[in-house]
Order: structure tokens, then C-alpha cells, then sequence
């Protein structure tokens, strides 16, 4: 066994950025079979919540930790947004241009993506795409200020809950992270396929559940 070194060249890795947002939509039966482009996405703030301990005493001693459910939550913050995800911020539009506001809200899907650097390729190291499913926004407020000689853009912002879909072998989740220095780029490819659509007949931007995600990357054994 050999001494641990830190810091050692290749091995200072950090993230940054948001980029590539894509809105999915869900079909009648609940597939995310509709992709749209989100572009103007600044942040995304994932923010999970739960899993406390719960201590539990008996014989005058702590006797065992119960741990609550964790669920995923997040910050979306945006310089617009797709048209389409007007029905998941409970807008309504019967007519094109008329908007109608305070409706249901419809469930969405994201995918995101974030960079990876190191101390030697920059920030062009890798990247992680990030898969969000059973979403739903919360009101959000929308502050409309007067143009000044400091203009800024507005910045919408909307805090989102999610609902876990099942995935095969583990507990239900909400997000997926898939890191491009961990997996074979030939799988990654057929996953971005899905993710962004390809030209063509059938080549439509789709959300693939966890059990097909994770199938991708089963078929081919991992980079080292």
C-alpha cells in the first residue's frame, strides 16, 4: 500500500457553468416524449431536502437513529424560457400571444449540463449532465423595474419539487448525474442523442427514463 498524496497533478478538479438546458414535457401516458431548448438559463440551485436523523432511546441510552425520506428540490433562474413550459407556471393560452394565468401546472422534465475542470485541460476537462424528472414549479414572483441608466434584464426565478420515478435495483430518485470522464463516449453519444434529438424520422428530443439510462451505459463496461 502506498502513502496518499494530495493535489497531485491532473487531480484538482472542480465545476462550473450551466448550459444545454432542454424542457421535456410529458405525453398523456407520462412519457417525456417532447424536448425543447431552454435557452437563457442561468442557474440552476439544486437544493435536497429530508434525511434527518430521528434519535430513538431506550434502556437510558441512545438506542438507534431513524432517518427521515430525502427528497430533491431546486432553484431554476432564467433570462427567459421556452414557450412551452408557460403550462408548467400555471399559464393557459387560448388564443396565441393571450395569456391566462393562475391554472393547473403541469409536471416537466430538465436536463442541464455542468463543466468539469482540472489544473491542466481548464474547464474543458469533461462535463456532468444532470436529468430532472416529476418537476413542478412553484409561483414565483416578478419584479418589473423601469429602465435606468444601470439597465438590467429581468431574471425570472422559480423554485421547483419533485416527485421520484422508480428506478430498477434502488429507491425511487428524481435526478440522474452522468459524468463524460466516467463512461465511454460512444454511450454518453447515444444518451446526447436522446437527450437533443437527432435529424431525420424519429429523431425527436426525448427524457429516457432511469432504467434506460442506466442500460446504456450497462452495455459497455466503464472508461478507466
Amino acid at each position: 500500500m502506498t502513502r496518499m498524496d494530495w493535489d497531485q497533478i491532473g487531480d484538482r478538479l472542480y465545476e462550473t457553468g450551466v448550459d444545454r438546458g432542454v424542457l421535456y414535457i410529458p405525453n398523456a401516458a407520462g412519457v417525456y416524449s417532447n424536448g425543447y431548448p431552454w435557452n437563457g438559463l442561468t442557474t440552476v440551485t439544486e437544493s435536497p431536502s429530508g434525511a434527518e436523523a430521528s434519535p430513538q432511546y431506550a434502556d437510558n441510552i441512545k438506542y438507534l437513529n431513524l432517518v427521515s425520506a430525502e427528497e430533491f428540490g431546486a432553484t431554476i433562474e432564467a433570462f427567459t424560457y421556452p414557450d412551452q413550459f408557460l403550462q408548467c407556471d400555471g399559464t393557459a393560452e387560448p388564443e396565441p400571444g393571450v395569456a391566462v394565468g393562475q391554472q393547473p401546472r403541469k409536471s416537466f422534465g430538465l436536463a442541464f449540463r455542468t463543466q468539469i475542470g482540472n489544473d491542466l485541460d481548464g474547464s474543458d476537462h469533461g462535463y456532468k449532465l444532470h436529468l430532472i424528472y416529476g418537476a413542478m414549479a412553484a409561483p414565483s414572483e416578478k419584479a418589473y423595474a423601469t429602465i435606468n441608466d444601470s439597465p438590467e434584464a429581468l431574471a425570472f426565478s422559480w423554485e421547483v419539487t419533485t416527485n421520484p420515478v422508480a428506478v430498477p435495483g434502488h429507491k425511487p430518485t428524481a435526478q440522474l448525474v452522468i459524468d463524460s470522464t466516467k463512461v465511454t463516449p460512444s454511450d454518453l453519444l447515444a444518451l446526447e442523442d436522446l437527450l437533443y434529438g437527432t435529424s431525420g424520422v424519429g429523431g425527436q428530443p426525448r427524457l429516457p427514463v432511469p432504467a434506460e439510462v442506466i442500460g446504456i451505459f450497462a452495455a459497455t463496461p466503464p472508461a478507466p
